[in-house]
Formats: structure tokens, C-alpha cells, sequence
């Protein structure tokens, strides 16, 4: 179904863009400077919010449809330079300690193995390095709704390109080891109530190289 979700992701988002996301992409990464790495790029949504402050930005996308979609739209962006990879979040093809800031937008629901992509982030940050999240969650604070989110989850996956409804996304990246400076939770407008429920916030590696990333008693990934 990639070439489906593909054909059809800006058109479905662009009211939620309008209503939500377009700010909450600005604010999040208006401070931005370095070496930037954004992992599950999409269809490059995120490009236009970059500043200029940045002197590297690679874009990871492992699925070839979303990829051609983001290198056309890489070519008309301030940043017609940027590096575009095909490489998936289970395994990123560069070294420790590469990136200043790594961005993930509404990419977590997705990746097969939450703590294992999470583990990926955190080694390729440098010490002191800040991973950027937007991401839709489990909806814990709403019952009924968390209860539909379970209902739905094995069909949704199947249509959706693997998203995953019940994610305890907050809980995981602690888990790998960041401290999360900040967080916020608030429902995106303009789609399904069963996505609705989102987390966007700011975590960091720590600063000391004798800090490893510790591995969770259990895996947070659903």
C-alpha cells in the first residue's frame, strides 16, 4: 500500500497542516543550527520550516514512492543541497555522534521497532544533542477513545503503511536514555479522532560520553 499512502498523504494532511501542524513544524525548529539529520523525511513537509542557521540537513526515507515525492519537493526548498537517503530508522547508515539535532515528525507510529529506532537516534546525536518529536500517541488520558484506538490498530496498520495507534511514545524515549526538556501534549485538528492525540516536545542525549544508553527492563513498544 506504500504507493497508495503516498499518492494520497499531502492531499489528507493538508487540512491538518493548515489548522496545526504547519505552526507546530515552525515553532519546533525555528532554533535550529548545525548538523541536522530528519529520519522517515515523507514527502518533505517538514522543508520549508528549516532555517537558514543550519549547515548540513540529511533526510532519511526509506520508502521509494515518498522518496521521489521529497527530492521534487527538495529541488523547489532552501535547501536544494540537502542529502537525501534511502535509509530506514532500524539501522542508519552513519557514524556515532554525527548530528547537532535529529527531527522525527509523525514518523514513530510507524517504524517496526520503536526501541530500536529510538536506539538509533540516540547513538547518532553528538553528546549534548537534541532530538526534536512531533508524533500522534495512545490516547491514555481518554478511555473510550484509547479503547477504539486498540479496536481499530490491526486494520488501521495494514492501510496506513504500518502506523500504529497505541504507541507509549513519551515513555519509550525516556526509556533510551534522553532527558526530555520539555513536552507537550494537544490533539491535531482536522482528522480522525482515533489520531488525534499528540505529543511534540524537545529531548536531549546527555552531555557526558560516559553516559551509555541504557537498555529498558522491557521493551515500551507496541
Amino acid at each position: 500500500m506504500s504507493w497508495f499512502v503516498a499518492t494520497v498523504y499531502d492531499h489528507w494532511m493538508r487540512a491538518t497542516e493548515a489548522a496545526c501542524l504547519v505552526r507546530w513544524r515552525a515553532e519546533l525548529l525555528r532554533h535550529l543550527k548545525g548538523d541536522v539529520l530528519e529520519v522517515g523525511a515523507g514527502t518533505g513537509a517538514t522543508l520549508p520550516h528549516y532555517p537558514k542557521t543550519i549547515t548540513r540537513l540529511v533526510l532519511t526515507e526509506p520508502d521509494g514512492y515518498m522518496r521521489r515525492r521529497l527530492e521534487r519537493r527538495r529541488g523547489t526548498s532552501a535547501f536544494p543541497q540537502a542529502e537525501i537517503l534511502d535509509a530506514s530508522l532500524d539501522g542508519l547508515p552513519m557514524p556515532d555522534a554525527s548530528f547537532d539535532t535529529v527531527v522525527s515528525m509523525l514518523v514513530l507510529c510507524s517504524v517496526p521497532d520503536l526501541h530500536a529506532a529510538l536506539e538509533e537516534v540516540f547513538r547518532v546525536l553528538k553528546p549534548g544533542g537534541l532530538f526534536l518529536f512531533l508524533e500522534h500517541v495512545a490516547a491514555d488520558q481518554h478511555p473510550a477513545r484509547l479503547a477504539w484506538q486498540h479496536r481499530l490498530e490491526p486494520v488501521w496498520k495494514r492501510v496506513a503503511g504500518n502506523c500504529h495507534l497505541t504507541r507509549q511514545t513519551e515513555q519509550a524515549i525516556r526509556a533510551a536514555g534522553f532527558q526530555v526538556e520539555w513536552i507537550k501534549r494537544e490533539s491535531m485538528r482536522k482528522v480522525m479522532p482515533f489520531i488525534r492525540p499528540c505529543i511534540r516536545g524537545a529531548a536531549r542525549k546527555p552531555c557526558s560520553l560516559g553516559v551509555a544508553n541504557p537498555a529498558p527492563s522491557k521493551r515500551l513498544t507496541k
